[in-house]
């Protein structure tokens, strides 16, 4: 072989361990990254010409595919799907779109995850044609009819949770849609029920449990402030604060009122236990003003704030400033107003964190990934996502959410026979506007088995004479009852 020959193919040697190099690093290491990239138009192609698998909960499939008699095989087809919208979302191969658990948890059900290859290959032996796999939720759907018919034509969202395992048990948002009709193969009765869901000022198709347009979190946030408190080693929930009848921001010409209009109860001072039981704004923004906007942010943060999670569904990141505020700003935080922004997974995360000892999990709505042939490809393990207080210090505080139900704030979330740690709040938004209510606690008290966050927009239709403990507590009730009815 002559010396040319020779260098010439050594090169075709390096080109060709180059090229196997490249394209198995594709094919092998980056499949999942590439058949999850919105841009890769072939994966979402292939996926139609395949049955795709069923997202089940409760043991009945709530989305499932059957034979469609036109270009695209199959029709995804949804049950109960307002109900089961903002879980399930929708994939369309009109709108070359999916959204919710379809957009997620996509290579399973089309059976493109990279867990699922001798699967595959184990389907082209047998000649059996290619099939997805089916995903299993933590979600159960009675609880979940109960939530959705709980907040019924209001406009918010719910969400309900294990606070031990941060399993979703449910996940509701008002106003729905029908998922089916963007599921649809006709083209132009698609895109217009799409445009018209886009134009809508009620925002269908925006999640209100976990995302959309977030809402100042109101006296819901006192528990963060609370918490803070109880961390700090300086305050106990018998630690008192000056009542005043009302309050002017420092630096501000600004003054904060309670919103009975008057002092925290009797007396020139109040305990921090009493603020929070009769949920006073002037206590707690005192104690925000002595705490500090650091350590109050440090305090949201462990419990989730500033971050966003994927249950698989990704969440809007809730709020607190992470540049520091002045001490009217801060203040103003210490009940839940100013530039503080929530979702109810966040607030339900804060519940559940306490209800659990002080350890705050990461939520999660998949159980399992179950191939063709029934057998388990993937399961989904508890996680924790940090310690926000120590076990004694969360008891102290479940305590004071107790009295916030039993002889406060949150009367309306009281079950017969049932302990509830819960917390309310009435968050003013800018002007005339109506109040944003919330609710968020958990049941039972000394053996808690969900934790749960409502939020109601618009007033609750009251404009600004609703409450939370009028419309959002009784609606999170009905929630706590059916998990405790199980």
């Amino acid at each position: 072989m002559t010396k040319e020959l020779r260098r010439l193919s050594i090169l075709m040697l390096i080109m060709f361990l180059a090229l196997f190099a490249s394209t198995s690093w594709i094919q092998v290491i980056q499949s999942d990254e590439l058949a999850a990239n919105p841009a890769n138009r072939r994966s979402l192609y292939d996926s139609y010409e395949v049955q795709r698998g069923s997202i089940i909960a409760s043991g009945s499939a709530i989305a499932s595919s059957v034979p469609s008699n036109d270009l695209y095989s199959w029709q995804r087809v949804y049950t109960d799907a307002p109900m089961w919208a903002p879980v399930t979302g929708y994939i369309n191969p009109v709108l070359n779109s999916a959204t919710n658990m379809e957009q997620a948890m996509n290579q399973e059900l089309s059976g493109t995850a990279g867990s699922q290859f001798l699967s595959r290959i184990e389907r082209i032996f047998t000649g059996q044609p290619p099939r997805g796999s089916n995903v299993v939720l933590s979600l159960d759907a009675d609880i979940q009819r109960a939530a959705f018919e709980a907040l019924g034509d209001l406009q918010g969202g719910i969400i309900a949770i294990e606070p031990s395992t941060g399993r979703v048990l449910a996940l509701v948002t008002s106003p729905s849609y029908d998922t089916n009709i963007l599921a649809g193969h006709n083209a132009n009765e698609v895109n217009a029920a799409y445009d018209a869901l886009l134009a809508d000022p009620g925002k269908p198709l925006s999640d209100r449990a976990i995302g959309g347009d977030l809402n100042p979190p109101g006296s819901t946030f006192k528990l963060v402030v609370a918490s803070a408190a109880l961390a700090s080693g300086e305050y106990t929930p018998q630690s008192t604060l000056p009542n005043p009848a009302t309050y002017q921001l420092p630096q501000s010409s600004s003054i904060v009122h309670n919103a009975s209009g008057g002092t925290c109860g009797p007396g020139e001072t109040v305990t921090i236990a009493d603020a929070l039981r009769l949920s006073c704004n002037i206590p707690f923004a005192e104690l925000a003003v002595e705490l500090g906007d650091t350590a109050i942010r440090e305090e949201a943060e462990k419990y989730g704030f500033n971050r966003s999670f994927e249950l698989p569904l990704l969440s809007t990141a809730s709020g607190y400033p992470r540049t520091i505020q002045d001490d009217a700003q801060t203040a103003l935080s210490g009940f839940g107003q100013g530039q503080v922004t929530a979702t109810p997974l966040q607030m339900a995360m804060v519940s559940a964190g306490i209800a659990n000892g002080g350890m705050v999990m990461n939520p999660r709505m998949v159980d399992r990934v179950i191939g063709p042939d029934l057998s388990v490809q993937q399961t989904f393990d508890d996680t924790e996502f940090g310690r926000a207080l120590d076990a004694d210090l969360a008891d102290e505080l479940v305590a004071m959410m107790v009295a916030n139900v039993s002889d406060g704030a949150a009367s309306g979330a009281r079950i017969d026979g049932v302990d509830v740690a819960g917390k309310t709040g009435t968050a003013e938004n800018t002007g005339n506007e109506p109040y944003t209510l919330w609710f968020t606690g958990f049941a039972p008290a000394d053996n808690p088995e969900v934790a749960v966050a409502v939020v109601v927009e618009d007033g609750g239709g009251q404009g600004q004479s609703g409450s939370g403990n009028t419309i959002a507590a009784p609606i999170a009730k009905k929630v706590m009852e059916a998990v405790l009815g199980r």
